[in-house]
C-alpha cells in the first residue's frame, strides 16, 4: 500500500496531442469572457454576438455571419439552407471528408439529403473528372435526384492537414458557378490554411456561398463556430439554428472567446504549424522502417504518422506512447515519465495534432518519447 501511494505521487507529465479541441481558454480570454457585454440573442439583443458575427463576416468578404454551438452543426445548417425546402437532394462530398465520415450523416436523418462521394485527392481537392461525372443534370428526370450543393474542406483533416490549393479552389469556383450550385466549405481550421498561405481568409473564400469556420479548434475558444454567407442565406440559416435547438440567449459570454480568438490567436498559428514539422522532421530522421511520415504533406498542425509493418497496430503505438513506466532506468526517467496523448483514424495511422497549449519543451519531451518508443517497436524485430 504504501508503495502504491509513494508511486502514485510521482509527477507525470501529461502532453496531450489528441485534438486541439483539448485547449483551455487563457487568463486573457478569461478576463475578455468575464466582462462580456451580453443581451438575448434571440431577440439579436447580444451584442457581443452582433460583434462577432460583424467581425466574422469582414474578415471572409461575406454580407452576414452566423454563431453556432458547434462547426457541426454550423455544416448541417448550411445544407439545409442551401436545398431550399427540396428534400431528397444530393450534396457532393469528399470520400475523405469530415462531413460524409464524422458528422452522423445529420443531413439524411435531419433534412433528407444523399450525400454522394467523390474521390480526394492527396492535396485535399476533388477529382475533377469525377465530381463531373457525378453531377447531376440541370433537368434532372423525374426519376432522377438532382445536385444541390458541393462542399469542401479546408484544411483537411483525415488528410493530415493539408491545404487545399488557391489555383483548383479559383477552378471549382469557376465551375461551379457555371453549374450554378452553391459551394459550401467546412473550414473548421480555415485560419490554418490563411497562415500557411500567407492570405487574407477572404481569399480562401473568395468562390464558396459559405463556410463554417470553428472557434473551439486552434483558435483556442471553449465553444462556439461562425457560419458566413450573404444576408438572405443567413436569415434562413437563423431559423433552421432555431429549429435544432441552437440559438442561445446570453451567449456574448462565450462569443467573447470568439472576438478574442480572432483578435490575438491567429498569427500564433504559425507556432503550431512549426511545432509539427519539427516533430515530423524527428521522426523522419530516425529512418525507421516501421513508422514514417511524409515531410511534404505537414502543411499545418496536423501530423500523420504511417504504421509500415503490419504486425504493430495502431492502437499500440497508442498505448506505448500514452503509458507510464515508475520503474523504468534512471537515464529514461523523464522519458518514461512523459505520457503523449495522441489518436488512431484508421488502422496503420495515427493523428497528432498541435496546438497552443503544447509549448516548445512539450514539443522536446514529446519527440523523445516518441523517438523512445519507435526503438522499442524497431528493437521487436
Amino acid at each position: 500500500m504504501s508503495e502504491h501511494r509513494e508511486s502514485s505521487k510521482i509527477p507525470v507529465k501529461v502532453i496531450d496531442l489528441l485534438s486541439d479541441t483539448v485547449t483551455k481558454p487563457d487568463i486573457h480570454m478569461r478576463q475578455a469572457m468575464f466582462e462580456a457585454e451580453v443581451g438575448d440573442d434571440g431577440y439579436r439583443e447580444d451584442p457581443t454576438v452582433n460583434l462577432l458575427e460583424n467581425k466574422s463576416s469582414t474578415l471572409f468578404g461575406k454580407e452576414a455571419a452566423l454563431f453556432l454551438p458547434s462547426g457541426v452543426m454550423g455544416n448541417l445548417v448550411a445544407m439545409i439552407a442551401h436545398m431550399n425546402d427540396q428534400r431528397g437532394c444530393e450534396v457532393l462530398v469528399g470520400n475523405k471528408s469530415h462531413i460524409l465520415l464524422w458528422e452522423q450523416s445529420g443531413a439524411a436523418q435531419f433534412a433528407g439529403l444523399q450525400m454522394r462521394e467523390v474521390r480526394n485527392l492527396p492535396d485535399g481537392s476533388l477529382d475533377m473528372t469525377e465530381l463531373r461525372e457525378k453531377f447531376r443534370p440541370s433537368n434532372p428526370l423525374d426519376h432522377e435526384s438532382h445536385t444541390s450543393l458541393v462542399c469542401i474542406e479546408n484544411t483537411h483533416n483525415y488528410l493530415g492537414g493539408v491545404v487545399i490549393p488557391l489555383e483548383w479552389l479559383d477552378q471549382l469556383g469557376k465551375f461551379v458557378k457555371e453549374k450554378n450550385v452553391p459551394l459550401h466549405m467546412d473550414g473548421a481550421r480555415v485560419f490554418h490554411a490563411a497562415v500557411h498561405l500567407g492570405v487574407p481568409v477572404s481569399r480562401i473564400a473568395e468562390h464558396c456561398d459559405s463556410v463554417t469556420f470553428c472557434l473551439s479548434k486552434g483558435l483556442g475558444a471553449p465553444i462556439g463556430a461562425v457560419l458566413v454567407g450573404n444576408k438572405m442565406f443567413i436569415e434562413r440559416c437563423r431559423r433552421i439554428r432555431k429549429s435544432l435547438g441552437g440559438s442561445m440567449r446570453q451567449s456574448g459570454i462565450v462569443a467573447a472567446a470568439g472576438v478574442y480568438a480572432l483578435d490575438n490567436c491567429v498569427e500564433r498559428l504559425a507556432v503550431d504549424h512549426w511545432h509539427a514539422k519539427k516533430i515530423g522532421h524527428a521522426i523522419d530522421q530516425m529512418a525507421s522502417p516501421d513508422v514514417s511520415v511524409n515531410l511534404e504533406k505537414i502543411d499545418t498542425n496536423i501530423l500523420i504518422i504511417k504504421l509500415n509493418n503490419s504486425e504493430i497496430k495502431s492502437a499500440d503505438l497508442y498505448n506505448m506512447l500514452l503509458k507510464v513506466d515508475n520503474e523504468s532506468d534512471d537515464n529514461l526517467h523523464k522519458v518514461n515519465l512523459t505520457s503523449v496523448r495522441i489518436s488512431y483514424l484508421y488502422e496503420g495511422c495515427v493523428r497528432l495534432v498541435l496546438h497552443k497549449d503544447i509549448s516548445e519543451e512539450d514539443v522536446d519531451m514529446a519527440i523523445e518519447k516518441i523517438k523512445y518508443v519507435i526503438g522499442k517497436i524497431s528493437s521487436f524485430n
